[in-house]
């Protein structure tokens, strides 16, 4: 008798499906599909993964900036090189003064003052500064090689953006798969029981934790649609757009398996991070300026030439000029003896600046260090939840259909089947958090090593 009981209400269960479904012949869905965002003209635009890092590349501001720090550096390196160079400057000088006039105070070269007019060119040579030049112009190339590495380390961390970015937005889309299946597959069983309780054979409390199941499942797909609003916007910030663009991203491979040790990791990591080679290049040049303010200290030799012309000259006074012509050249040694004690504080200033730069060094390189065994430890770890959650989802989906079976011969309640549905989905989203935090972290572990290209 239960037996028959049983085959009489799985009987009644299909054919009011069939009832609330054969006018359509399609299952309901509760929300409609996500529409295309304004800024997308014809659909779409298909984006791979790599294509999004060429974008990037071409268009981030930081990347732009760090290329201008280089040529500024460029500029630097010149105006060091100009103390090689001669001087050479015009002169214009007229002055009018009483007749017999004196001076015996200020800036006049002579105590007598004469109306005259004069011309003419002044040159300069740097003969030697003691080594002085030749060391600030080797601190200045070696600035410039390290700004050239703080343009890698640019582009290093503008791909890891658009990586991390790329691979949210394909979880976001996921998420929402996700939600939409589970409204459609909450709705159904919703429409089912409440044929069932219009004929009788289902309570309205079926229905009320049916209902429940529904309107918390429309909650999970607004939220995963929020969520992947803000992750194209965020991808969109990473490949330096400034417009609302729509891409249809396309799933990449998952990466390989994730090393057994970390040591090989991190000596490849010290090798590779231009993070660490503009602090060694900004380590040699500051020693080659502690040296460049040590020369200070030392004799400076010029050359100093002047020639010209005086058109117009008066001659009533007692100095007489022996030609309209004037030369002269001089060598000029310039010893330093005493300033203030400015030069030793410069030099002093200069040596802490050394000891500031090895210090950063050694502080980059154990962050570095760290960061790869934090990133080791987290791909090792996303990696093996891959399988966990893959086999959860199975096991999720089998009590799904135990669940149902049970609950359509009479043996289980909603709450059995409703927690069966709500297991399913937790697992399906810890699955796709799994795959794509694998994926995350594995380009984590990429930039940690300075191999992220």
């Amino acid at each position: 008798m239960l037996l028959t009981k049983r085959v009489v209400l799985c009987f009644a269960t299909a054919l009011l499906a069939v009832a609330c479904y054969g006018q359509s012949g399609t299952v309901p869905q509760a929300m409609p599909q996500t529409a295309p965002q304004p800024g997308a003209v014809g659909g779409p635009q298909p984006l791979t993964l790599k294509q999004a890092e060429e974008i990037a590349l071409k268009n981030h501001p930081l990347i732009a900036a760090a290329q201008n720090e280089v040529l500024t550096a460029d500029e630097h390196i010149i105006e060091n090189k100009a103390a090689y160079y001669p001087v050479l400057d015009g002169d214009l000088t007229g002055s009018q003064a009483s007749q017999n006039a004196r001076i015996g105070a200020g800036s006049f070269a002579m105590p007598y003052l004469f109306n005259h007019f004069g011309a003419g060119v002044t040159f300069s040579q740097l003969i030697t500064d003691s080594g002085r030049t030749p060391n600030l112009v080797a601190n200045s190339k070696l600035m410039e090689q390290a700004t050239q590495q703080d343009v890698l380390t640019n582009k290093y961390d503008v791909l890891l953006a658009v990586d991390r970015a790329y691979f949210e937005v394909l979880r976001a889309q996921a998420l929402v798969k996700v939600a939409e299946e589970t409204v459609a597959a909450r709705q159904l069983l919703l429409d089912q029981i409440t044929a069932l309780a219009n004929n009788k054979l289902r309570s309205e409390v079926d229905v009320s934790f049916a209902d429940v199941d529904v309107s918390e499942a429309k909650l999970l797909l607004i939220r995963a649609q929020n969520q992947l609003d803000s992750q194209r916007a965020e991808l969109d910030r990473s490949l330096g757009i400034d417009k609302n663009t729509v891409f249809a991203l396309v799933d990449e491979p998952m990466p390989p398996t994730p090393p057994n040790t970390v040591d090989s990791l991190i000596d490849t990591a010290v090798k590779n991070r231009p993070e660490l080679a503009s602090l060694r290049l900004s380590g040699d040049a500051a020693r080659k300026f502690e040296r460049a303010e040590r020369d200070l200290s030392y004799p400076t030799v010029s050359l100093i030439g002047a020639a010209g012309f005086l058109p117009l000259f008066g001659h009533d006074g007692p100095i007489r000029t022996p030609s309209d012509y004037y030369e002269g050249a001089a060598v000029n040694v310039d010893i330093p003896i005493f300033n203030g004690h400015l030069f030793t504080a410069r030099r002093e200033a200069a040596r802490y600046q050394t000891i500031v730069a090895d210090q950063k060094l050694r502080n980059e390189m154990e962050r570095i260090t760290r960061d790869v065994r934090v990133a080791w430890s987290g791909s090792v770890t996303s990696f093996q939840r891959i399988d966990v959650t893959t086999h959860l989802v199975a096991e999720a989906s089998l009590s799904l259909e135990l669940a149902q079976g049970r609950y359509n011969l009479g043996l289980g309640t909603i709450v059995e089947l409703t927690q069966a549905q709500l297991n399913l989905t937790q697992a399906e989203i810890e699955n796709l958090n799994a795959k794509y935090d694998y994926h995350s972290q594995f380009a984590v572990l990429q930039y940690t090593q300075g191999l992220l290209r």
